[in-house]
């Protein structure tokens, strides 16, 4: 490959001479203009812990281009925290950032003529939207993870911001004192990085790790003294990927997404992994359905003791051997497409016989004693969930839940019920309206499933939404539902005191009504008006997709 296929058009020429009297101003002299110019896509931001620490990896990641012969040019693009925006108004705009954010790098690669593009992400929506973004471009890419926090401490145990969550329910319940939520409020974030269970950060960061996309040491902590190094390295990765000519095409396959849902379903990943590597999958144009996740993670143990079901942290399997232990494991069951691609150069396979296991870890199970003997997702489907109901079952042990169910028309609603402790055990929580159009936005529950835990009811109610919960809660059997109540969905019909039953064994979620019945509220339901102020969600509601298609806007 040209090591300049793109930005010739954009940096030779007589025709040229007023692109390179501007750039030139600002510091890029002709031998820098006379190299491949490398988009450095950076999601730093000072509105989280996740993404802070971003612009020191970015200017190290710059300096490894340098060194191996490429001109680095930095721009940057949003980012919006769940944790911090959680059961607030401006939750909605989480899963819509991650369209605006993969599209503004598309926009920026594209009309800059890089010859490739390096992007580092962290939070939640940044870590997919850069891999879309990834996607489209077509060009020589890399994908560097910012890293995972590490735990706080509190009365000598570990803790997390999960931990905060189910506090919050815990006071609102009385069973622990003001002082006491406000120590655990200091403790549970201590630095930068990504939240540090399998949430959705650490579980997409592993996703796209094991999809090929990403370099292994992107496992590396956020604030662990390797970072700067790995970060220098991933520039020099990125220059190399380009003199080997390889696209995203080559690298995310049908055979890579199908080891990329194989390590959610191992990790107790989060249920946020569905959606997004759907997301990717279309970017594609690769056919991967809801279904595939279900009879992947049927066919794969359980094997990753993490939060927020385990006992640990992304930095602790970092330490027991990283994502490459997990392949290894994935290899010896006989689950892993060991020839896929990696930007590294090498296979999955060669990086899973890489493997170094810390002697005596136990945060990554052998095979002969596994936590459960498949994954940490299921699928069900039935007359509440035509397109599919995506549930988390690393964490608790029911595999059946019938009870009456309390309906909801927004999440504010559902939240007041948890704090005024109007919710029973045996109790079907129903949360609609929340969907990626009827939200809009598709908001995350997180904040009503902590409480409903710290209340002591994780184990003993059920929740249902077309929002979403990520299965970031222990103890509680939560699922996300398609299609969303505003365009059609059957959830929409539910009334107080319907019979609700999950079954996860016969992967089915019903009402106990008749089909007469069903088709009769259908015809009567009108989802409750909402005055969309915001130009950008009402422009998402009317283009995104159903969330059993990964919730895509095209």
């Amino acid at each position: 490959m040209d090591l300049k296929h793109k930005s010739r058009a954009l940096t030779e020429g007589p025709e040229r001479a007023a692109a390179r009297a501007q750039l030139k101003g600002i510091g890029y002299d002709d031998e820098a203009l006379s190299k491949p110019l490398i988009g450095v896509a950076n999601t730093w931001i000072e509105t989280m812990p996740c993404n802070f620490h971003l612009r020191a990896l970015a200017a190290k990641v710059k300096e490894g281009i340098r060194e191996a012969g490429g001109t680095p040019m930095e721009f940057n693009t949003i980012a919006i925290s769940d944790g911090i925006t959680m059961g607030t108004e401006g939750m909605k705009a989480s899963l819509v950032s991650r369209e605006v954010i993969a599209d503004s790098i598309e926009l920026v690669a594209a009309a800059h003529a890089f010859d490739a593009v390096i992007a580092i992400s962290a939070c939640d929506k940044t870590i997919p939207a850069t891999v879309m973004a990834l996607c489209r471009l077509e060009l020589p890419s890399v994908m560097l993870y910012g890293g995972s926090i590490y735990p706080g401490q509190y009365n000598g145990e570990r803790i997390t911001i999960q931990e905060v969550f189910e506090a919050i329910g815990a006071h609102a319940a009385g069973r622990i004192t003001d002082e006491e939520l406000t120590a655990i409020e200091d403790a549970a974030s201590p630095g930068s990085g990504a939240c540090g269970g399998q949430f959705t950060a650490n579980t997409m960061a592993m996703a796209f790790q094991v999809l090929g996309i990403s370099p292994f040491s992107s496992g590396v902590p956020a604030e662990d003294p390797l970072k700067s190094e790995v970060a220098k390295e991933a520039g020099r990765l990125v220059m190399d990927v380009l003199e080997r000519g390889e696209r995203p095409s080559d690298i995310i396959t049908r055979e890579a997404l199908e080891n990329a849902v194989a390590a959610v379903a191992c990790s107790g990943g989060s249920t946020n992994g569905v959606l997004h590597l759907l997301a990717v999958a279309a970017e594609m144009g690769i056919e991967l359905s809801i279904d595939d996740f279900d009879q992947i993670s049927d066919r794969t143990p359980l094997l990753c003791d993490l939060k927020p079901g385990g006992r640990y942290v992304a930095p602790d399997l970092y330490a027991a051997g990283g994502v490459p232990l997990v392949l290894r494991r994935l290899k010896e069951a006989g689950l892993l497409h060991a020839d896929a691609r990696t930007v590294t150069g090498k296979t999955v396979g060669q990086h899973a016989d890489e493997a170094q296991e810390s002697e005596g870890q136990d945060v990554v199970r052998p095979l002969s004693n596994p936590l459960k003997s498949t994954g940490g997702l299921v699928i069900l489907k039935g007359n509440l969930a035509p397109e599919g109901c995506v549930v988390k079952v690393a964490g608790y042990e029911r595999r059946t839940h019938t009870g009456p169910a309390r309906v909801f028309e927004s999440e504010e609603d559902a939240m007041a019920a948890v704090r005024a402790q109007g919710i029973k055990a045996g109790d079907v929580v129903v949360i609609r309206n929340e969907g990626p159009a009827g939200g809009p936005g598709m908001r995350e529950m997180l904040a009503v499933t902590a409480a409903l835990v710290g209340e002591g009811l994780g184990e003993h109610v059920a929740l249902l939404t077309d929002g979403r919960f990520s299965g970031a809660t222990r103890g509680l059997m939560a699922g996300h539902v398609a299609p969303e109540s505003v365009r059609g969905g059957p959830i929409g019909i539910v009334r107080d005191g319907d019979e609700i039953t999950l079954d996860v064994d016969a992967r089915r979620l019903d009402v106990n009504l008749s089909d007469d019945e069903i088709a009769a509220r259908a015809a009567d339901y009108r989802p409750p008006e909402r005055q969309v102020s915001s130009a950008v969600l009402a422009k998402y509601a009317k283009l995104v997709s159903s969330a059993s298609l990964g919730a895509v806007t095209r």
